[in-house]
């Protein structure tokens, strides 16, 4: 099965306080021609037993992977002070939000090199993280008063507000597509602010700092799930913005899970060992218990002085097929006595994800994750921030 989409986005720190680039790599680097077909789940998915030698072999052979260059910038964003910083959140494959630290937003469209202005966020986010509902349908149904796409902008970390009786709170916004009065013909970027998850008012986690870990979209696009170290996993409601907490359990993911309709299951990074794996959360509302999750194991085997210095990164290609990008810091003797080096690099690896006949002929199905190609860049003047 071929790729839908050419290249990958990257968003680029080239170490000038402010400056942000938007880059690409051609995913020709990453993927071996042609790809098997996923088979479509008949009955019940079974884990597959111990990694067979041959994946372990071609997961091991990434370790040894060719350098690669990034293309140059397609566009750069410049917040006006060089104490500024900007963030940057996905849109679409090739499109953009970016925030100053003022909150002052500009959306960019690197294919067609378009970029306009948006709502400016009620209040900057010191480490934010985003989450997409896209309605591509509903954004171009002019005669719909529905709302369309929405982005979603969360405080990571968010600060407790334990006493507050506010509705809102201006750690949590959402930038929704919808028609600003019910006379507008067409409808336009509106940004509202959002009520915080319970626990950001409970007295019990005063003296904490509880993270968001892991996230995704469930329920078709109507709630996105969040969980929370040490306090739980909540769902929110992406029409009326109504929280309501899951359980005390956490999501058995780190960072962003997936939904891969071909597989009818979710797919991200577990939280135990950074392993691409998958879990069914289509009736996570209703779940008393962690999610049962499909490990699928490494996809490649570093040598022991690489060293992760941050969180891995996937990215959802379509067709089964993903991104899995990790970051890497290696130290090595230097020119002068004891001076000692640290380089850091950036791995990626195109795997593929399928789904194989049980080989019992029992009439169930097996997941397996299939390692292509890895490349690595070395960061001299440039750090990959984000990778969509």
């Amino acid at each position: 099965m071929g790729l839908s989409r050419r290249f990958l986005n990257l968003i680029v720190d080239n170490r000038i306080p402010g400056i942000k680039s938007l880059c690409s790599m051609d995913l020709e680097h990453l993927f071996s021609s042609p790809t098997r077909h996923p088979q479509t789940p008949d009955t019940a998915i079974q884990t597959p037993a111990a990694d067979s030698g041959n994946m372990k072999n071609e997961a091991a052979a990434a370790s040894s992977s060719e350098s690669i260059q990034i293309s140059a910038p397609t566009l750069t964003f410049r917040a006006l002070s060089d104490q500024w910083k900007v963030d940057c959140f996905p849109l679409a494959e090739s499109t953009v939000m970016c925030a100053d630290q003022l909150g002052r937003t500009l959306c960019v469209d690197a294919e067609l090199r378009l970029g306009g202005t948006m709502p400016s966020l009620h209040k900057p986010k010191r480490m934010p993280i985003s989450i997409l509902v896209s309605k591509p349908d509903l954004d171009r149904r002019y005669d719909h008063h529905a709302s369309g796409t929405s982005l979603f902008i969360m405080e990571r970390i968010p600060e407790l507000e334990v006493g507050c009786n506010e509705k809102y709170s201006y750690q949590f916004e959402a930038f929704v597509c919808r028609k600003p009065t019910l006379t507008s013909y067409s409808k336009t970027w509106q940004c509202e602010l959002l009520p915080p998850p319970p626990f950001v008012r409970d007295p019990k986690y005063l003296h904490s700092r509880p993270e968001i870990s892991s996230y995704a979209v469930v329920d078709g696009g109507s709630q996105i799930c969040i969980s929370v170290d040490d306090v739980g996993t909540y769902c929110l409601d992406t029409e009326d913005h109504t929280w309501s907490q899951v359980g005390e359990w956490m999501l058995p993911f780190r960072g962003k899970v997936e939904y891969v309709p071909e597989l009818k299951l979710w797919l991200g990074l577990s939280a135990k060992d950074r392993h691409l794996a998958a879990a069914d959360l289509s009736s996570i509302s209703t779940m008393n218990s962690q999610p049962q999750l499909i490990d699928l194991g490494k996809e490649l085997y570093p040598p022991e002085e690489w060293k992760e210095c941050k969180d891995s990164q996937i990215v959802n290609l379509g067709s089964g097929m993903f991104c899995i990008t990790r970051f890497f810091s290696m130290t090595f003797n230097g020119n002068f006595g004891d001076e000692s080096i640290d380089q850091e690099f950036t791995v990626f690896t195109g795997v593929e994800v399928v789904l194989d006949a049980d080989s019992s002929g029992n009439g169930k199905v097996e997941l397996h994750m299939i390692p292509h190609k890895s490349r690595r860049h070395m960061s001299n003047d440039t750090t990959i921030n984000t990778v969509f």
